[in-house]
């Protein structure tokens, strides 16, 4: 667990834990299994952020009945007809908590699908929650009125590409700048001591080896734990 800087909200958070299996004639064929933060606090804010999280924990294994299952029985039955060996699916939903300072929680859930042949597949989905209201805040409430804050993190991911590329660090597709504008979506962020994390989703803009595209656009954390609300984050230094 990473935490920020300053004032650290006291509060507790449990796993909220739950699993399933699905099997097709006594054969399991999906194996699925939750792991989401339950905060412990009685505030009506607490109960609010308890109750998102349970709905995307019932969500999820809603998911796994509804798509997962039907396809991994279809992959069992062609399985057992050329008796070749029998598919088992899994599906795991997981959390990372990544900040907490001043009145800001932040930490991501991760969907990982492993479906058969390759590599898992990974969808992620970032939170930051302000701890007064219990509502979510969003990456524009980071920068001042007027700044074009959408063309400053596209210009830092497009710096770090350049980077990692000339130095032979990753490999994103050919026409990786159109996928940056295409692709980017505010909602995609958490925060860390070192700044706001913003990613892409997985294929978006390089092969299934690079995983989920993360990049960080730093701040001066100091600011983050002194936030009320009542006045933009500045988040990168200068005017």
């Amino acid at each position: 667990m990473r935490r920020g800087k300053g004032h650290e909200p006291e509060f507790t958070i449990q796993p909220m834990e739950a699993a399933r299996v699905w099997d097709a004639e006594e054969v399991p064929i999906l194996k699925a299994r939750a792991s989401l933060p339950e905060p412990m606090e009685t505030a009506r804010r607490w109960r609010r952020i308890r109750s998102f999280y349970r709905m995307e924990s019932r969500a999820f294994f809603r998911y796994c009945q509804g798509e997962l299952r039907p396809w991994a029985e279809t992959e069992y039955r062609i399985a057992r007809r050329n008796s070749a060996p029998l598919p088992c699916f899994e599906a795991t939903l997981e959390f990372e908590e990544t900040y907490r300072a001043g009145r800001l929680w932040s930490l991501y859930t991760e969907l990982r699908e492993n479906v058969g042949p390759g590599p898992s597949t990974r969808r992620r989905w970032g939170d930051t929650w302000d701890l007064r209201t219990g509502y979510p805040v969003t990456l524009s409430d980071f920068f001042p009125r007027r700044v074009p804050w959408k063309r400053l993190l596209l210009d830092c991911a497009a710096t770090e590409i350049e980077r990692q590329e000339k130095r032979g660090l990753s490999c994103y597709h050919p026409d990786w700048r159109r996928r940056l504008r295409r692709y980017f979506n505010p909602r995609n962020y958490y925060l860390t001591p070192d700044g706001i994390t913003f990613y892409f989703p997985m294929y978006a803009l390089a092969p299934a080896a690079e995983g989920i595209p993360s990049f960080l656009f730093p701040w001066d954390a100091e600011s983050v734990g002194g936030w009320t609300g009542d006045a933009p984050l500045k988040p990168f230094r200068g005017d």
